[in-house]
């Protein structure tokens, strides 16, 4: 039986959409060539765990997004934070982390990268001068963090942080999902983190993590990524190109509603906080205002009913599914106890601000008076009335 034929698009004959290179090997005319490509005289692709035309064009839109030079992606969210890590850190290097990460970069900090003798500080995001102090004191590798944080919103000061992290000699690495990568490229960051998972993917049904930095760093970093093996999957990668395409208008959207989901909250009776950093009364209005284009697509809601009113809340919502993660185009609740940080001591988890009167709300696309019903009823079902 013969090998299939080869069938060639003229290069004057274009696809308007490209193809997905759904293939692990590639090869040369001859043997001279596959030499050259593998000592890095000439361009090309010869395995996909190394590099694919698939997975290029989207490392290219997403490093040119977020206005960084490259990109590595990686078969989770998670996976692009741990292989970031893990890459830049060596045995007794110091990380800065904080109360109000996400729970499994905690674990990878705490645990994983502990194993192999990196030590760590955990802060709370809001503490600056603290960051500031340890810093100067504490000869640091890395600066983890994220903003708005998980899931309460906090708000880094990006400038003060990458600042006192410069003046010291550390890199700073941001999990930039929440905020999306068309926000915070203006501030000196060495690396950012995003699940692709989310607003990228956009519809909840493909998986995936990029790390963009600057190319030395990228460079760097490269070889580590490709032998550890946790490379996105070419039709994964097309999935989340498409996704891209509507990514600004569903950002945009889902933006609208959480605003419009959080004044609507902060008005009714029984909601003891809502925390949204559009809100005036959030504690870091001017900050967010000074650094982000837009305020996010996640509201983080405490009922005064405590645990009961939240799942009473929760189970009775129509429109909102009892859901982890964010970002897709349905709108999602996640009750606090799902999130409990338990990996955290006493003073840590004040500092985390999850309780079990907690839930964090991912607003979608649905048409947003839909949503303030939906939400007016579930209130009523919870036993907090909201007023008609």
């Amino acid at each position: 039986m013969n090998h299939p034929p080869i069938v060639a698009v003229a290069t004057d004959n274009r696809p308007l959409v490209a193809p997905i290179y759904q293939s692990v090997k590639f090869t040369f005319d001859d043997v001279v060539q596959t030499q050259r490509h593998s000592r890095g005289e000439r361009e090309g692709f010869a395995y996909s765990r190394v590099s694919n035309p698939t997975l290029q064009q989207l490392e290219l839109t997403l490093a040119q997004l977020q206005g960084r030079d490259a990109c590595l992606l990686t078969a989770s969210g998670v996976a692009a934070v741990n292989l970031a890590m893990l890459s830049l850190c060596k045995q007794g290097d110091h990380v800065v982390s904080f109360a109000e990460l996400y729970q499994p970069t905690r674990y990878m900090i705490r645990r994983l990268l502990g194993r192999y003798g990196v030590s760590h500080t955990i802060l709370s995001l809001e503490d600056i001068e603290g960051i500031e102090q340890l810093l100067a004191s504490t000869p640091t590798r890395l600066v983890m963090f994220e903003s708005p944080s998980n899931p309460v919103l906090k708000i880094a000061d990006i400038g003060r942080i990458t600042a006192a992290a410069r003046a010291h000699g550390a890199l700073t690495v941001m999990d930039n999902t929440f905020a999306g990568f068309h926000n915070h490229g203006q501030f000196d960051i060495d690396v950012y983190v995003h699940s692709l998972t989310k607003y990228a993917g956009g519809h909840g049904d493909v998986m995936g993590g990029a790390v963009i930095a600057r190319q030395e760093l990228i460079d760097a970093m490269r070889t580590d990524f490709i032998v550890m093996g946790a490379t996105l999957d070419p039709h994964a990668a097309f999935l989340i190109q498409r996704g891209m395409k509507t990514y600004a208008l569903r950002y945009e959207r889902q933006c609208d509603n959480a605003s419009k989901v959080a004044r609507w909250l902060a008005s009714q009776p029984g909601v003891a906080r809502v925390r949204y950093p559009g809100l005036a009364a959030h504690p870091q209005y001017a900050l967010a205002r000074a650094q982000m284009h837009d305020f996010g697509t996640v509201v983080t809601v405490d009922l005064e009913g405590g645990e009961t009113a939240v799942n009473r809340f929760s189970e009775a919502l129509r429109l909102f599914t009892i859901s982890a993660s964010l970002g897709s185009t349905e709108s999602l609740v996640q009750p606090g106890r799902l999130m409990w940080p338990s990996d955290l001591d006493a003073i840590q988890r004040q500092w985390a601000e999850i309780t079990a009167a907690t839930m964090r709300l991912s607003i979608g696309i649905e048409d947003v008076e839909d949503l303030l019903e939906d939400m007016r009823q579930a209130l009523h079902q919870a036993g907090r009335a909201a007023p008609v």
